[in-house]
């Protein structure tokens, strides 16, 4: 493969084996690499990462899942509301200006 080669798309995903695989976006350089994930254990990756993260046969076993494991996963965690960010001297950042 040479270096102007885009990476082929996963046809399984490296981490529960499923075959449905979603494209996601692109590179902004067209054929560079993609973002795909998995529509069952919602895995994502990008072509370019090493095969390690983007192939079945060398994705690391103990973190593989089964439909099984994914079944009694109590949930998938809810990302945390964002945290008001504070500048310095404790100032909370609004915008471009500090209000205390």
């Amino acid at each position: 493969m040479s270096d102007t080669t885009p990476p082929r798309p996963a046809s399984l995903c490296p981490r529960c084996a499923h075959e449905t695989i979603e494209h996601i976006t692109g590179s902004p350089v067209p054929g560079v690499w993609e973002v795909l994930q998995c529509a069952r254990c919602l895995y994502m990756w990008r072509t370019s990462e090493p095969a390690r993260r983007t192939r079945r046969d060398a994705y690391p076993e103990e973190f593989m899942l089964t439909p099984g494991d994914i079944g009694a996963a109590p949930e998938v965690p809810a990302v945390p509301p964002l945290l008001k960010a504070r500048g310095r001297n404790g100032y909370q950042v609004t915008g471009s200006s500090y209000t205390p």
